[in-house]
């Protein structure tokens, strides 16, 4: 946070960033995830999962485990 403003400050990012699967790699055109793909928050650390990836592991992040158990 930033004492003067006191604002949040964001952290920069490239204008070619990509969004990967943690799992398998695959990456999706443009700076966001497609509505398909699932977002987790793990230790902190945004993560993706693509769609496939997300379909085979359904349960286990519908039961919330950390991806290291799947």
């Amino acid at each position: 946070m930033d004492e003067e403003t006191h604002r949040i400050q964001q952290p920069a990012q490239s204008d070619a960033a990509a969004v990967t699967c943690t799992l398998c790699g695959a990456s999706a055109d443009g700076e966001t995830a497609p509505p398909t793909w699932i977002c987790s928050v793990e230790n902190g650390r945004q993560q993706y999962f693509c769609e496939a990836c997300a379909r085979t592991h359904i349960r286990a992040i519908e039961s919330r485990l950390d991806s290291a158990w799947w």
